[in-house]
């Protein structure tokens, strides 16, 4: 509860102070600390400021500033004493109309703020591959995603812990080099600190590469916030043989910092003891704890101070924002701070102050003022290193086996084989060993659904539970393997450190089609799923590449199209043809991106496109456990999604198909004039060009939702039909789906059944040309709407890809008619 919540009259005990470090020291320097009893005393008769009663004294605040101290009420600490005396005094009667009506002491109240107050909420901010997300799930257990390259969280994720009494709300942001306004990571963590001010913040720092990571400690100093740094991966710099005076390192820059190595946990308890101490000190009381100012040099320091004469007349922004961290932005031409300055009143003040800042220091200087203010703080970083006595070790070189591999991987001639042996492999080995578990799935959802059959009686109820819910979800849930080996091969290449090499070698092939070399993360990420690869993006700095890469990412075959790919290419191929089958729609799909990105960076988003400045992590060997975990996990969504969309649109789909039933039809008779066939029969001239006939349209038109459920509805569609009943090769798992789409297409075409086995099979090809350029799912387009903020190019994203799906299969299907 805040203290601006408390009504006239009302009484509550101070929690915390939240905000930056200057406005809490001025809140706490007026008597409002942690366990004192505040009284709301009366409100000015526009009911602000209000006048509080504190230690004795009046005094009045504003609301927007009573909105930044957390308190605890009378009626919230009644609510903590019933829930503590029942969790610990169970075996005995509560009246807990006593509890309600008795008034609670001041100790009472101060006691439930104290516990109220061992909550602290905690940001993890740090470079890419520094090990947030390690700690995040060492600390907290959670199961999140660890990627060895930039952008693997593109969210703020959330976990907990507890250590010494206090409980840890821990939230793991995004990896940025930065916090100024480039990309959209950058600006998401600058966000998420100022809008939602963590308690302390973990600055995660890569010890081995300390003058770099150290560049974002300077500027989160400017935020003057409560920070504890965690000197990562210590372990390395030991074997190395580096020194450094890490307590003179922490003196020089005012935040604790505490030798940590997230891989078995040690240093951990000791960074929590320090956020614990941090936590409750004031600011000053330690060399450990103290606010600095770097000192940028003497004209930008000048800037500095004139901007904030200015800043410090907004109370609002004085609340939320370090004047200094603030004029220091504008300095260096923030846009985001820009826009943030040209809504205030003095706006044309404030700028005007910046301009003439900035002039001066290009005159002194002769570097623009952004350039001087980054030099200032590399200069500061190399002096503090030098007075902590810094040098790196020679004992060892950890990169040793980096370099080796990286002459391996990343050379001219066998650089493309490796990447190309790499794919292969991934697809031959979901598609050959995921068969085995697929077979024995498969089999238990027969048994299943003949168990059912033989112990129901006939009727809708059970239609639906043989034919809908089995039929339908039992056809996808039989891929749960072959996605689960997918995503393994996709998880060791990014833990690793394979994928960051990828984009490396793809950089050039990418900026000929238009696109920057870290595009091609975001488009193998495509293959597991177009969703979290829209979201993957963000780390893309140029704003032209980070669109086109979002719509040409639908081209890659995301693994809800698996399913549909497998029934396919097992129905109408042979064996030894299925690899080629399927690689070829990952090739077209590669291809197709590769002309529809020159095109749309050429003719459509047009603009300048950013230096490819990415970072080479050295290589890891993943644990198995964590590659586990996470495989996991995504075989736990695909299965969430077996209960949800794919369980309702199956159900749905088996409806459509059953209603209006006559029981004197035969199956094939009673799917023609029911609702789905209604359908199929009235989109089907849009989709004859290509050979499909209306079971075929059905399925397509199902997949908007969830590509998913074409495999589900085919499987829904196919299994009612009587006239597979007499299959004369009944051993095989697609005889019957092989055997009905053949009739069906010779009936069509008024031939003989062997002779449209031909045209079937291309038809078949056409097919799943369709479903691997149409229409993206509904989630994707979502989240691309969700990234560029506009439902144009989310729409835009919708169409071009059902019309280029629509030529594609044409095309094929025509030529291929006059080839048969």
């Amino acid at each position: 509860m805040k203290l601006s919540d408390l009504k006239t009259g009302e009484h509550g005990v101070i929690v915390k102070v939240t905000g930056h470090g200057g406005f809490r020291k001025r809140i706490v320097e007026m008597g409002f600390i942690k366990g004192k009893k505040v009284d709301v005393l009366l409100n000015a008769p526009l009911q602000d400021p209000v006048k509080y009663k504190i230690m004795g004294y009046e005094v009045s605040l504003r609301r927007t500033e009573a909105e930044m101290i957390e308190i605890i009420s009378e009626s919230e600490a009644k609510e903590m004493s019933r829930v503590s005396r029942h969790e610990y005094k169970t075996a005995e009667i509560i009246d807990s109309t006593d509890i309600d009506e008795q008034p609670l002491t001041e100790e009472q109240l101060e006691e439930a703020a104290i516990k109220r107050s061992h909550t602290i909420n905690v940001a993890l901010v740090g470079n890419p591959n520094c090990g947030k997300t390690s700690l995040f799930n060492f600390a907290s257990g959670a199961h999140e995603r660890v990627g060895n390259y930039s952008g693997v969280t593109v969210d703020a994720k959330v976990g907990h812990t507890e250590y010494e009494g206090y409980e840890f709300n821990l939230v793991d942001l995004p990896g940025t080099y930065s916090l100024s306004a480039y990309s959209p990571e950058e600006l998401y963590v600058r966000k998420q600190i100022i809008e939602k001010t963590p308690d302390v913040i973990i600055n995660v720092i890569d010890a081995s590469n300390l003058e770099r990571n150290l560049y974002l400690t300077t500027q989160l100093i400017d935020m003057h916030l409560r920070m504890v740094c965690a000197l990562n991966m210590f372990d390395e710099t030991q074997k190395r043989g580096d020194n450094v005076d890490y307590n003179k390192l922490s003196e020089l820059f005012g935040v604790p910092m505490v030798p940590t190595v997230f891989k078995d946990g040690s240093g951990v308890n000791e960074m929590f003891h320090q956020i614990i101490e941090l936590y409750e000190s004031n600011e000053d009381d330690k060399p450990h704890f103290r606010h600095i100012h770097i000192n940028h040099g003497h004209e930008i320091e000048n800037g500095i101070s004139h901007i904030q004469e200015y800043l410090k007349k907004d109370e609002a922004l004085r609340q939320r924002y370090s004047t200094r961290y603030l004029a220091i932005k504008l300095l260096e031409n923030d846009a985001e701070a820009e826009k943030k300055i040209r809504a205030l009143p003095t706006a044309d003040a404030i700028l005007k102050a910046r301009d003439a800042a900035a002039q001066r220091v290009l005159d002194e200087t002769g570097d623009d003022s952004e350039t001087a203010v980054m030099d200032a703080k590399y200069g500061f970083i190399h002096g503090a290193l030098q007075e902590a006595e810094y040098e790196t070790g020679k004992k060892k070189d950890t990169y040793q086996m980096t370099h080796y591999l990286d002459n391996i991987i990343t050379n001219k001639y066998l650089g493309f084989p490796i990447f190309i042996l790499m794919l292969f492999i991934m697809f031959t080995a979901t598609f050959i060993i995921g068969q085995y578990p697929m077979d024995a799935i498969e089999a238990t959802v027969s048994w299943l659904g003949d168990l059912i059959a033989n112990n129901i009686p006939d009727g809708p109820v059970k239609a639906m539970l043989v034919d809908g819910i089995i039929g339908g979800v039992g056809a996808v849930i039989v891929f749960l393997p072959q996605i689960l080996i997918l995503y393994f091969f996709i998880s060791f290449m990014e833990d690793s450190g394979y994928m960051a090499r990828a984009a490396f070698i793809m950089d050039k092939i990418m900026h000929k089609m238009g696109l920057h070399g870290k595009s091609f993360i975001p488009l193998i990420m495509g293959f597991g799923c177009n969703v979290p690869a829209v979201m993957a993006t963000r780390t893309i700095e140029s704003k032209r590449s980070r669109l086109i890469t979002m719509l040409i990412i639908p081209m890659m075959s995301c693994s809800a199209r698996l399913p549909i790919y497998v029934m396919i290419t097992g129905t109408f191929f042979a064996l030894k043809y299925r690899s080629l089958i399927m690689l070829s729609l990952y090739v077209i799909g590669i291809l197709m991106a590769v002309v529809i990105s020159r095109i749309f960076s050429s003719f459509i988003v047009k603009g300048e496109d950013t230096p490819f400045v990415m970072e080479l992590p050295p290589y890891r060997f993943p644990t198995w456990k964590a590659i586990g975990r996470h495989t996991w996990e995504k075989g736990k969504q695909y299965l969430k999604k077996m209960g949800g969309i794919i369980l309702v649109a199956s159900i749905i789909v088996w409806a459509l198909g059953y209603f209006p039933h006559d029981e004197h039809l035969s199956k094939q008779q009673q799917q023609e004039q029911s609702y789905i066939g209604k359908i199929g029969k009235t989109i089907e001239p849009v989709f004859r060009p290509m050979g499909f006939d209306w079971k075929l349209d059905v399925g397509l038109i199902a997949g908007v939702g969830a590509k998913e459920i074409v495999a589900s509805t085919l499987g829904v569609l196919y299994s009612n039909d009587e006239s597979v009943a007499e299959n004369p090769d009944s051993g095989s798992k697609y005889a019957t789906l092989h055997r009905q789409m053949t009739s069906d297409i010779a009936r069509v075409h008024n031939i003989k059944y062997e002779d449209a086995q031909p045209v079937a099979t291309l038809t078949a090809y056409c097919f799943l040309l369709f479903v691997l350029l149409y229409f993206p799912c509904i989630a994707t387009i979502a989240a691309i709407k969700g990234e560029t903020g506009s439902w144009k190019w989310a729409l835009f994203a919708a169409g071009y890809t059902t019309v280029l799906a629509w030529t594609v299969s044409t095309v094929v299907y025509q030529i291929g008619m006059v080839l048969i």
